[in-house]
């Protein structure tokens, strides 16, 4: 055994003295440029990750910031169907080429590197979290300045690697006006300041429905109390976004982005600091 230095920084033993701490961050693909990378995240599934990631890049685009999404929901992709996106991604020697959508937003997901979209992904954790570890260091994202990461529910092997292996500058967490909505948002505020990284917001879907006589605003769930539990939190609640037969046609149809609505423009403007 070689002699102490005392540098951690250079050594590459593991011993009782060693006082610098490992970052397991991933470099990005070299060619790669990006800014604010914002994780969407929630307690369970179910809850519009992927609308509310589809519905922030697509404000991007016509805020003029070019935006991507790299879908870490290996098991579970729905963004490429949003976003209309069939054909495969391409990719040579320098790395992978996402694929654009047809008002530029830059998307990877597994589902675009199946022979069928329908094709189940049956891999073991490990293999799935080294796939989304693989988006982001095998993947040119050229002049991002937004990339969101729609995340998989709950605290397992893909969030972990994400939270440490992306250096994502903040989350944002989806939820539902359902009792157990305390819960959920207390899981993912938790898993936040384990990683350490800041809650940026909260957004409730599924908020109400409109009546279409009337216009009154039906609560299904019941009174929201997503409000107070983001105060309690100290958390800003970014969007209520309702149910919308509207919205849900855009999405089924791969249209998402002539969708038009207001309802995340709270949402946007905060992530670009205009409130």
């Amino acid at each position: 055994m070689s002699e102490c230095t005392h540098d951690c920084s250079t050594c590459g033993s593991s011993c009782a003295d060693r006082t610098a701490p490992q970052s397991l961050l991933e470099k990005p693909n070299a060619l790669s440029k990006i800014g604010k990378v914002i994780a969407v995240v929630s307690g369970k599934g179910g809850v519009g990750k992927s609308l509310v990631s589809s519905m922030l890049a697509v404000g991007m685009q016509r805020a003029e910031k070019h935006a991507a999404i790299l879908d870490a929901d290996v098991t579970g992709p729905s963004i490429p169907k949003a976003f209309g996106i069939k054909e495969k991604v391409l990719g040579n020697e320098l790395g992978m080429l996402p694929a654009r959508s047809k008002f530029g937003t830059d998307i990877m997901s597994v589902n675009l590197m199946l022979e069928n979209e329908t094709d189940p992904v049956v891999w073991r954790g490990p293999v799935i979290a080294g796939v989304v570890k693989q988006f982001w260091t095998d993947v040119i994202w050229d002049q991002v300045d937004y990339m969101f990461v729609d995340m998989p529910p709950g605290t397992g092997d893909v969030p972990l690697t994400v939270f440490q292996s992306i250096p994502v500058d903040g989350i944002i967490i989806v939820t539902s006006p359902q009792e157990l909505v305390s819960m959920i948002v207390q899981k993912a505020v938790n898993m936040a300041k384990m990683m350490d990284i800041p809650v940026l917001g909260i957004v409730e879907n599924m908020s109400y429905a409109v009546c279409p006589d009337c216009g009154k605003k039906i609560m299904i769930y019941g009174e929201s109390h997503t409000a107070e539990i983001a105060k309690e939190y100290g958390i800003p609640l970014l969007a209520q976004i309702p149910f919308d037969p509207a919205l849900a046609r855009c999405v089924d149809q791969g249209v998402i982005e002539l969708h038009e609505s207001d309802a995340m423009d709270c949402a946007v403007a905060t992530l670009l600091g205009e409130k």
